[in-house]
């Protein structure tokens, strides 16, 4: 769906990207009423001489700003008749899957809050592993029971994964909060040899296009911004800019990290982010499975009435799965130019499509837990808690390898 947008043209898109210029044709969201999702920034006259040639093109998907990515896309068609410029390798290429897999098990983040959420339903994922084991192993073989398997090691281990989600929940927030609003390149083209002379023929200088992390104003470069308000100052290229709603879409102090926004922002902008929407409302349906997890824990769950059981445990778990159900949904449409196209190319969509899996799995767990006596239902609420949690770990760890992609290099 192509459009021109309203919001994105009064002050909400990024800025401060020299050399470049918005392609207006180029401004897609898959739904009217919310901010666009995605734009194509293509180069500028001279752009050459300053951050990229005419054969990159700068793409914005509100996502990948959210996470602290930069995506290009490359010309390779034309590229090769470029003399004296290299680029970097697409991020298909068997090279840069291998790299960043090696840096998952290498490499540290901790100040990065988008690692952090990928961190944390990861490792909740795997706990929900162990709980769906737990509970679903017994009915398939009674012999691999021990003393309160289902019920103590059960219920402890979902209090301990829902909590874990819990903290996940409140990191999607910040890092919805903490989300760009400048205008971050992220990529510089740099001269690799001066110019020589060789048999007589002058030789143009080489130019490297290569990610530039020094000059990135996204939060996730800054190792002392986390969980604090870090004041510094502002670099030449940010741009700030106070719409007539009040929303700045640049921070004029240069604060780096805040822990929440102010009412006017949030009616005036954020609730109009289908990725913040979809962040918040995943948390609040965590904070509801939460709930869910603390009655599970067996000193409670064997000291009330049946009926609290369905309401208070089933119900509140029913309840959070279906609002992960609908907070994945939201993340896959983020990533779609229209409601009704897959984005298949891009790994946001499949994150959202295995969490959409795994949150079917944990409704499905809990929508027939009030029916438990029937051994059939007891026995396919147990195996969802399992598949869904494996869905989960899948989504989680393709989130992973996304924190820690920040240059995306995709062909034209």
């Amino acid at each position: 769906m192509v459009r021109r947008h309203s919001r994105f043209q009064t002050g909400r898109k990024p800025r401060g990207y020299p050399g470049f210029k918005l392609d207006e044709t180029h401004v897609t969201g898959p739904v009217s009423f919310l901010n666009p999702t995605s734009a194509h920034y293509e180069p500028s006259q001279h752009a050459e001489d300053t951050h990229a040639p005419p054969q990159i093109e700068r793409l914005w998907r509100s996502r990948d700003n959210r996470k602290g990515r930069h995506a290009i896309r490359v010309d390779t068609k034309a590229l090769p008749h470029v003399t004296g410029l290299t680029t970097p390798p697409l991020t298909q290429s068997v090279s840069a899957v291998a790299k960043i897999i090696l840096r998952m098990v290498t490499y540290v983040p901790y100040w990065d809050v988008s690692y952090l959420v990928a961190m944390s339903f990861t490792i909740g994922s795997a706990v929900f592993i162990v709980n769906g084991f737990f509970v679903w192993l017994p009915l398939v073989d009674r012999k691999t029971e021990f003393q309160g398997e289902i019920t103590v090691a059960g219920g402890w281990t979902g209090f301990v994964g829902a909590t874990i989600f819990e903290l996940g929940g409140v990191l999607l927030l910040l890092e919805a909060f903490n989300t760009n609003h400048t205008g971050c390149f992220g990529w510089a083209l740099e001269s690799v040899l001066g110019k020589t002379i060789e048999d007589g023929i002058p030789q143009h200088a080489m130019k490297e296009i290569k990610p530039r992390m020094s000059e990135c104003e996204h939060h996730h470069a800054n190792r002392k911004s986390f969980l604090r308000e870090k004041h510094h100052h502002t670099s030449n290229n940010v741009h700030s800019h106070l719409d007539d709603t009040g929303y700045v879409t640049s921070s004029t102090d240069g604060r780096s990290f805040r822990w929440i926004p102010s009412m006017s922002e949030l009616c005036t902008h954020y609730f109009h982010e289908i990725g913040f929407i979809a962040s918040f409302i995943l948390f609040v349906s965590a904070t509801v499975f939460w709930i869910g997890a603390i009655v599970g824990i067996p000193v409670i769950f064997t000291h009330i009435s049946q009926g609290l059981i369905d309401g208070l445990y089933w119900g509140t778990t029913t309840l959070g799965g279906t609002g992960f159900t609908v907070s994945s949904l939201l993340y896959m449409l983020e990533t779609q130019s229209s409601w009704y196209i897959p984005a298949w190319h891009v790994l946001g969509w499949h994150i959202g499509l295995w969490n959409l899996i795994g949150s079917i799995g944990f409704t499905l767990c809990a929508a027939l837990g009030p029916a438990s006596s029937n051994s059939g239902a007891d026995y396919q609420s147990s195996l969802a808690t399992f598949w869904g949690s494996l869905a989960f770990m899948i989504g989680s760890m393709i989130q992973w390898y996304e924190s820690l992609q920040k240059h995306p290099v995709e062909k034209k």
